[in-house]
């Protein structure tokens, strides 16, 4: 699944178009139906903005297009005209280059974005609002485990299942930790830890898995086996070294 970092490369590639009227294409039936090229076609699109997994693009007239990637979706942009095979979900089509939006399911036009003021505060804000970070995970219950915490949208957006392992390891925490049992300071170490990874990968930086996806191998800290086990309602795949990041009530194996 794209996370935060990517979502952000998204917007900014998007920043090409931004103050042209554009044309509008849905090839995808399931976007056809949304009216889209009907109600946005031949608009000026004035901002686009990343916050958390989701791209919100800002067209005048007040209508707002949220587009978030679940799975597999991807923004491309390209020069104007260039072929491409298959269906994407949208086109936009400005002066010189194209914006195409492939396997993008989620997309909802409204005029405003209340649905994105559900969400907490974005990790890769400059600068970050860790207090309110902070916040919303204390107003959580106490005894939900951290690792399932960092990945609700609610409280810190743009953490996704990769970046929430590599945080987690670095700060030597482990995600089966109740979030009672993790101090202020060591929550707030970690979410400075997650901004920082995740920025770097905005930056260009090449991320090095520690414990995401090396189930069974020796952790480059101190030789443990990694471990890894669903976590959470929707059953995201923890991985964890449970030589160096104890506690918490650990599942059966």
């Amino acid at each position: 699944m794209p996370e935060g970092d990517a979502v952000h490369r998204a917007a900014l590639q998007l920043q090409v178009l931004a103050g042209q009227r554009v044309e509008v294409e849905t090839p995808h039936p399931r976007a056809a139906t949304k009216g889209l090229a009907d109600r946005l076609g031949g608009r000026r699109l004035e901002s686009v903005e990343a916050v958390g997994k989701n791209v919100l693009l800002r067209f005048e007239g007040g209508l707002v297009l949220r587009s978030h990637l679940r799975m597999n979706g991807r923004w491309r942009v390209e020069p104007r005209g260039a072929r491409r095979s298959g269906r994407p979900w949208l086109v936009l089509r400005g002066d010189e280059h194209e914006a195409v939006l492939w396997n993008g399911p989620v997309l909802e036009l409204a005029r405003d974005a209340r649905r994105i003021a559900q969400l907490g505060p974005d990790i890769l804000s400059l600068p970050p609002d860790f207090d309110a970070m902070l916040g919303r995970l204390r107003a959580e219950r106490q005894e939900r485990a951290v690792g399932d915490a960092l990945l609700d949208q609610r409280l810190v957006a743009g953490i996704g299942n990769m970046w929430k392992a590599e945080t987690l390891w670095r700060s030597r925490v482990s995600p089966w930790r109740a979030l009672a049992d993790v101090s202020d300071e060591d929550l707030r170490e970690t979410l400075a830890v997650a901004h920082r990874l995740m920025q770097g990968r905005l930056d260009g930086a090449r991320p090095l898995h520690h414990v995401y996806r090396r189930m069974g191998r020796a952790c480059r800290r101190c030789g443990a086996v990694i471990r890894s086990y669903p976590q959470g309602e929707n059953t995201r795949m923890a991985y964890w070294c449970p030589g160096c990041q104890q506690g918490g009530r650990l599942p059966k194996a």
